[in-house]
Formats: structure tokens, sequence, C-alpha cells
């Protein structure tokens, strides 16, 4: 029989009596001893631990396997600690919970203490019922008809079957405690696979409390209290064995072995992931993300394969670069006097000067962009359908299809339960539960959108930061490389100008600014969502994505905002320049070159998008190494004592439960980049498939090798991400439409071509003079002119006018000055370029998201399969049990409760489900 403590509707757990066994005529089950003593007494013989293998996961009787480690050491606070831990401890012994201390003698450090936790079978019964896990119950009878046609093509890139396959296909159902002869169990031992058992004891530790009954406490509940007080050091499951070499153990499974072998090594960058051994090992949470990550790396091929034709495209037709034949020749670049890009400290200076970016220019704009972005519009809606249905192919094979979020991330988090005094009754369950009272989470929520707001406006206060120092600088550098050595460069000379020193160093100083911010705010949006006190788990996810997503938006895409879509656009014209922040300020807007401000925009994208990812692989990669290296130094210093798999696993770096979070936004980010602004550079998508390719085999080699084995957890999806693609892929299409639109040079062009060519010929002849309007020098005013010894020895009194760029009408025109009528015809062009490119992108995306079905044909018809058996199966096996009574009862009535309506005991288990 159970004994339930606490009272109805509460957060008391299971309470298991330690002679209880599980009664069952088809699986009979011999209980293990009771659990060993806790901590071992002064003076005790120590356990001579070389007796043991240093891969052992189990007990020190070799039989009852680790399912969780906590560690603790002694310190100065230690009475109030022991107190808690003495306290805790029993409960969790209550619970059915069988635990196993190490002395402190016996850790390398002599001062870490280690409680070792086994869930036997009565415990993870009960709680897998409670949490509606699926297991198997009869062996998958579909035939599987994927073989693909020229399969043989693939051999190359594929994994051996028994690690792409690690387990047997069977048709699976939520497990009853009460009809565990219904299901498949050979072992009970090993029916419930380790990563399902330290999700069980998790649970089961988050829930449990570490105060006396006669205290009445109940805030003092869960292992992360206890963690945060310092109570423990560190809680977390093993691995089971080293990720070099098989563990000893033939009970072993030696999972991380192959998953280090197979998978996290660099050199097989170019297999298939095991993707159903990284879900048995790690949980389907985690497996998920590595499938979309594999996913998005192999539709990333298709992106940079079209991305390198266009810029080999631009590349092939750089000597039909009219305009910059122009630009370049000393009878039509080189006549045409410019006037000062900036105040007093800029000269004139000659068109060619800029001969090298024009050229740089046709390689990123051209036709094929035009086409590249189109392109891209359709390859996201391609990429976010076939990831549909790829994600309900996994949720099918990984028993995720009636997967509920009200069953698993729709629980009650036990912060909540905890903070949350106020209790009210639930109209479904009729059950007093925890609520946030309406006026606390309004000024929660105020508080917290104030910090977003503060935090995103002081982005915005550094980016105008950066811009004012573009400003700034821009004539300092005009000045200082008008005689700089690096002119005479053979090579690089021609190509460092003021325009190129100004772009790359404020795009570094931009970027060293997104670090410093990010790891600021990481902190802080932490800090909010917990403040806000998100009632379940799926709910403080959400909050923390939406917060950090909408933050790293601002941090990384701000800079690149300012340069695809307003700088040169606001300058004004000589005579009447407009300047940042007045007059006063004299900090002119930027111009953009002849060419046009595409080529910075693709310089901000290089050096933010490279640098973000080689940074962001560094740091994932050397970090975490460092930080292990130098934590388990003493136990290489003392290489006869014996490093045990709990001590091995404790020196290595805890995952977190925000480790994958972080994961998802360096590729959701990257994302951001490789479509919000991929027409200004083509190659961005190669560029983020070496990333990825390299990412995959990081984060596999991390996580194999330098992090603790994460929880278990369950996810059916990408979660909020997948809203959030969404909204990036309907986004990058009205952006791409803009940059081709007012960034580039495209639309001028073509509108010079058709209607302002005037021979009437289908060529760019003449377009550089007809781009740039004609300004009178000696309507300059004298703040804008240039001081003396600023101009070039070239320039006299008989140059009496310069060029800007923009159309307007010359001196000598009655409006003079005033925009002509072909800069309209470019706007109306502009405009409608965008509208149509949107309305035949859009049209095109929602009828192929029409078209693909979310879910493949074969699965829909597996899973109603699967339910229909399920029922069928029930059914028999009820049938089938109503007969045995009725035969052992013989003719005498029956009055038991027959067992198609069986009468479940009913538990009181934890409040959080719902």
């Amino acid at each position: 029989m159970h004994r339930i403590t606490g009272k109805s509707g509460g957060d008391s757990l299971i309470e298991m009596s330690p002679t209880e066994s599980f009664n069952d005529d088809v699986n009979g089950y011999h209980q293990h001893a009771s659990s060993s003593t806790g901590s071992l007494q002064q003076g005790q013989s120590a356990i001579d631990k070389q007796q043991h293998s240093k891969d052992s996961v189990f007990f020190r009787d070799g039989m009852r396997r680790i399912d969780f480690v906590l560690s603790y050491v002694d310190d100065k606070d230690g009475e109030r600690k022991q107190e808690r831990r003495k306290v805790y401890e029993a409960n969790l012994e209550k619970v059915g919970l069988e635990l196993e201390t190490e002395d402190k003698s016996e850790s390398d450090d002599g001062k870490t203490y280690f409680v070792k936790i086994h869930a036997p079978w009565e415990v993870l019964a009960t709680y897998a019922d409670v949490l509606k896990i699926k297991v198997p119950f009869k062996a998958n009878d579909i035939p599987d008809n994927s073989e693909m046609p020229m399969n043989w093509l693939s051999t190359p890139f594929r994994l051996p079957a028994e690690i792409m396959h690690p387990e047997p296909d069977y048709f699976t159902a939520p497990f009853n405690k009460s009809k565990s002869d219904f299901f498949l169990i050979d072992n009970k031992d090993t029916f419930f696979p380790p990563s399902t058992r330290n999700r069980i004891v998790y649970y089961i530790l988050s829930r449990c409390s570490y105060f006396r009954d006669e205290c009445g406490d109940k805030d003092k509940k869960g292992i992360k209290r206890l963690l945060n007080n310092g109570t423990y050091t560190a809680a977390f499951p093993l691995h089971d064995c080293r990720y070099w070499k098989r563990s000893r153990d033939a009970n072993c499974e030696s999972d991380r072995y192959n998953l280090y072998k197979n998978w996290a090594r660099f050199f097989y960058f170019f297999k298939e992931q095991p993707l159903n051994l990284i879900r048995k090992y790690y949980g389907e949470k985690i497996g998920i993300y590595f499938a979309w990550l594999g996913f998005y790396t192999e539709m990333l091929f298709f992106a940079a394969i079209v991305g390198t034709i266009c810029f080999v495209h631009g590349f092939l037709t750089y000597d039909d670069n009219e305009w910059s034949k122009e630009i370049c020749s000393e009878e039509i670049g080189g006549n045409i006097v410019m006037c000062p890009l900036c105040d007093k400290k800029c000269g004139y200076w000659k068109l060619n000067s800029t001969c090298n970016s024009s050229w740089q220019s046709h390689l990123f704009d051209n036709v094929g962009t035009v086409f590249f972005a189109i392109f891209m519009g359709i390859w996201v809606t391609l990429f976010l359908e076939f990831w549909k249905r790829r994600q309900a192919r996994l949720e099918y094979e990984w028993d995720l299809v009636d997967f509920e979020e009200e069953q698993q991330q729709l629980q009650l988090r036990p912060e909540y339960e905890t903070k949350c005094t106020n209790r009210k009754l639930n109209r479904i369950t009729q059950e007093m539960e925890p609520y946030l009272p309406i006026t606390s989470k309004c000024a929660r929520m105020c508080l917290s959108g104030a910090t977003v707001l503060f935090w995103i406006s002081l982005i915005i206060a550094c980016i105008i930061g950066v811009i004012a120092y573009r400003l700034a600088v821009y004539a300092a550098f005009a000045s200082i490389m008008k005689d700089s050595p690096t002119t005479n460069l053979q090579v690089v000379g021609p190509y460092i100008t003021p325009q190129l020193a100004t772009s790359v160093t404020a795009s570094c100083i931009n970027f060293v600014i997104i670090m410093v911010l990010n790891l600021m705010y990481e902190r802080v949006a932490v800090w909010i969502t917990d403040m806000e006190i998100p009632k379940t788990h799926l709910e403080y996810e959400n909050k923390l994505t939406v917060k950090m997503f909408l933050f790293q938006f601002v941090n990384y895409y701000s800079s690149c905002f300012y340069v695809a879509f307003f700088k040169g656009k606001f300058v004004g014209y000589p005579g009447k320049y407009t300047y940042m922040f007045g007059e006063w300020s004299k900090l002119r807007n930027e111009e953009c070159d002849p060419g046009g401000c595409l080529i910075e925009l693709t310089t901000q994208l290089v050096i933010v998008m490279t640098g973000k990812q080689v940074w962001g692989n560094i740091q994932e990669a050397l970090v975490p190494w460092l930080m292990n290296w130098w934590g388990s130094r003493k136990a290489r210093n003392h290489p006869e004592s014996l490093y045990s798999r709990w001590e091995q696993d404790h020196d290595l770096q805890g995952f977190g439960q925000l480790g994958l979070f972080y994961e998802y936004l360096e590729m959701v980010i990257q994302f951001g980049f490789i479509t919000l602004f991929v027409a200004s550079f083509p190659l961005a998508p190669l560029l983020a498939l070496i990333n990825n390719i390299i990412e995959v085999r990081v984060d596999a080699w991390k996580l194999t090798t330098q992090f603790r084995r994460p929880v278990a957890a369950k996810a059916h999806s990408i979660g909020a991400w997948e809203e959030i693609l969404s909204g990036i892929a309907v986004l990058s299409v009205v952006t791409n439409a803009f940059i081709v639109a007012f960034t580039s040079d495209m639309i001028p062009r073509l509108v010079y071509m058709y209607a302002y060519q005037p021979n009437g010929e289908m060529n760019m002849k003449g377009y550089i003079n007809n781009s740039l309007s004609v300004f009178n020098i000696s309507e300059i005013l004298l703040d804008n002119r240039p001081e003396e010894g600023e101009n070039p020895s070239w320039f006299n009194s008989s140059i009496t006018t310069c060029r800007y760029r923009d159309y307007r009408n010359p001196p000598d025109h009655e409006k003079r000055y005033f925009h002509t009528m072909q800069f309209w015809h470019i706007l109306a062009a502009k405009l409608a370029f965008i509208i149509i490119m949107e309305h035949v992108v859009f049209s095109v995306k929602f009828f192929v998201a029409w078209m693909i079905p979310d879910v493949p044909s074969d699965v829909r018809a597996r899973v109603k399969r699967e339910r229909y058996l399920v029922q069928e199966y029930l059914h028999d096996y009820e049938v089938e049990k109503l007969k045995v009574q009725l035969s052992h009862n013989g003719n005498n009535d029956c009055t038991c409760t027959p067992m198609i309506y069986p009468s479940l005991p009913q538990h009181e288990v934890l409040s959080e489900c719902l």
C-alpha cells in the first residue's frame, strides 16, 4: 500500500514503504536490498575502490544502477547545510529512492562527498505512470518502404545500422502501472533506459522538500534551491563510460563512446548524424535540436550553391561593367571633379579615385543579386515547410505524436509553486492550486517591459555613437590619408580609402560593443524572467526567448539596417547639407560612394557575421576545455588514486538549463544574417554552411566530452523558435526588396537604360555622367569649403563646378537644385519593384506552403495504425483479464470490478500535474 503525505492538493511526492513490492504474476521482481546508509562514519573502514572499475555506474553491490549523483563539501555554514541534507535525503528515501554515500576521503580532492541515487522498479513504474511515459507493447509490423532510388550514392555518408538504429522499432503506449504485464517487459532493470531513469529521478529531486513536517515551511523544496544556497555543489546523471574507451562492464551500453566515435569527431563531418542514438542518450529535446541543425545545414547547401553561382556571374561579367569603366577612365572619371565629402577637412577629388570600389561593388550589385533575393525568399519557405515534415516524422519515430505540452511542458514550475503563496480552486481538477495575483503579475510585467526597453534603448544609443564616430572620423581619415604612405603600397594601397578605413574600424568597434552588451544582457534577461515567476516551463522558455531575441535582433542587425536603409539617403546637397544633430554638431550625414552603399553593407555583414561565428566557435570549444583542464589538475597529479566515474563527471562543466537555448539563439541570429541581408552578400549562405559543418561537430564534441550528461527532457518541436523563424522569413522578403531598390543601383541603371539612354541604345554608356548632378563651387558655404592646403595640387580656380550623387537640376536651370523628373521616375520604379517583388515572392511562398502537407502521408497512416492497435490490444488484454478472473471464481458470483473499467489507485501526486 502507498502512504500519502501532505494535505489534499499539496505538493507532496508519493511515499513508498521500503518493504513494498510490486505484485505481478507475469513479471516477477525481486527487490534489491535496502539502501546503503547515508554518509560513512569516521573510523569506518574505507571501501577498497580498486575493486571497482573506474567506469562503474553501479552501487558497491554491482547491481543497482546509479541514476543520479549529488555532491557536497563541508564548509563554514556546515551545521545548517548538514541539517538540510539530512532531512532532504531522508525524504528521498521516504519516496522510495535508494542512496549510497562516498566519503570525502575517497574523492580525489579529499573534501567532496558524493551521494549516489538509485531508483528501484517501484519508483520508476509509479512515476512513469504519472508522467505518461510511452513504452513498447508490440513490435512494429508496418513495412518500411522508405528506400530511395539510387540509394547507393549515399553510402559514403551513412553510419553503421546499429549506430543509426540502436533500438528496435515498436508500437508504444503510455505506461500504466496497473497493466504492467501488457507491455514488453523482459528485464525490469533495463526496461527504462538511463535517460528515462534520470528524467524520473530529477522530477522527484526537484519537488522533494528539505523541511521537517512540523516546520511547515513549504518554500523549502527542490534540488535547485539546495544548489543555489550551497547545500549541494552539483547534481547530475552519470555518463555511461569514458568517451574515448568502451566500458569494461558488459551491462554498460557505452553509448557515450559510440557517440564520440561516430558523431563528435570533426573528420566525420560528411557523415549523417546518429539522431536515434542522440535521442536515446540525451533525450528528445537535445535530439530535436541536432535534427534541426542538421536539416538546416543540408538546406544551406542548396542556397550556398546558388549564391556562389550568382557571385561567379558577377565575377565573369566583370569586363562588361560599363559604368565602372567610365569611372576608371581618364577621359571620363579623370575629368569629373567631385564635391567634398566632409566639411573643411575634405578636399575636391576626382571620380576615378573610387575605381577599385566600383569594381568590387559589381561583384555583388548585378542582375544575379535580384534573382538570388527572389530565390532566397522561396528557399526560406521550402526550408520551413520541409522541416515541418521532418519534424512530423521525428514525432512519430520518437513517440511524441500524442505528447501534449499540457502533459510535460505545461507543468507548474517548482519555483512558481513555492513563491506563489495564494491559492485558488481549479475548476477542472477541483483542487486548490497556487496562483499569482493579477496586481503582482501586472507590476512584474511592467518592470520587465521597462527593463527590456531600457536595454534596447541602450543598444540604439551605442549604435548612434558608432554612427557619430563614423561621421567624425571620416574627416580625420580623409585628411590623414591624403599624403599617407599607404597610397604607395603596390597591392593594397589603392584599396585603402577613407571610406574603407572608416567602415572597417566602425564595424570592428560595433562588433566589440555587441559582444560586451551580450554578456551583460544575458544575465539581465534571466533575472527579469525569473522575477516574472512564469507559471510553466514552456511559459518560462517562451518569455526568455522573446526577450533575448528582441535584444539580439536590435544588437546584431541595427548597424546593418543603418547602412542598408539610412546611410546616404538623407544627405542633402552642396550648400544645404543635412547634419545628424543639427548644424551645431558639425557631423554631416554620410554619403555613399558613386558605386553605391551596397559594398559597405557587404563589409558590415562580413565583419559582424564572420566575427560572431569565429568567436562563438572558439568560445564554445576552448572555454569548457580550459575549465575542465584546470578543474581536473589534481586528479592528473595523482594518477595512483582511482578517478571514479562520478568524480570524472563532477570535474566536467554543467550544461545548464539554458545551454540549448543559447545554441538555438546563435543559429537563429545566423539565419537572420543569411536571409535579411542576403541581397548584399550572396556568399553569406556559403559562409554559414562552412560554419554549421563545424558547429555540428563542435557542439557534439563539447556535449560528449566537456559537459556533464544533461537531464533528459522531452520536446516535440523547436518551440517558439519556429514562430521566430517564420517571422524572419516574412521580414526577409521586405528587407531584400528594399535593399535591391534603395541600397543597390540596380533600379536607377535599368531606368537609365530603358528610358534615358540618349542614343536609344540598350547599354549603360553615359550612365555615370547622367547620375551625377552639377553644383556651382562659388555657392558652397564658407563652413563647407575645404581649408587651406586640403585641396589636391591639380585643383585650381579654373574649375568652377563640382559633381555630387543625386538627380537635381543644374545651376543654370530655372528650378535649380530641385529634383529632376528622372528622380521621380526612379522613385516610382523603386516602389513598383518592391510591390511586384513582394507580391510575387509571397504568392509563391503561400502556394508552396499550401502544396506541401505538414505531415507526410505514410506518417499519418502509421499514426492511425498505432492508435488502432493500442485500442485493439487493450481491449483484448481487458477481455483476457476478465476471463481469468471469472475462471478463478468458478460458479460463484463475481463481485469484483471488471477490468474493462479498472479501479485505478488514486495517488496524490504533485499538484503541478494538471
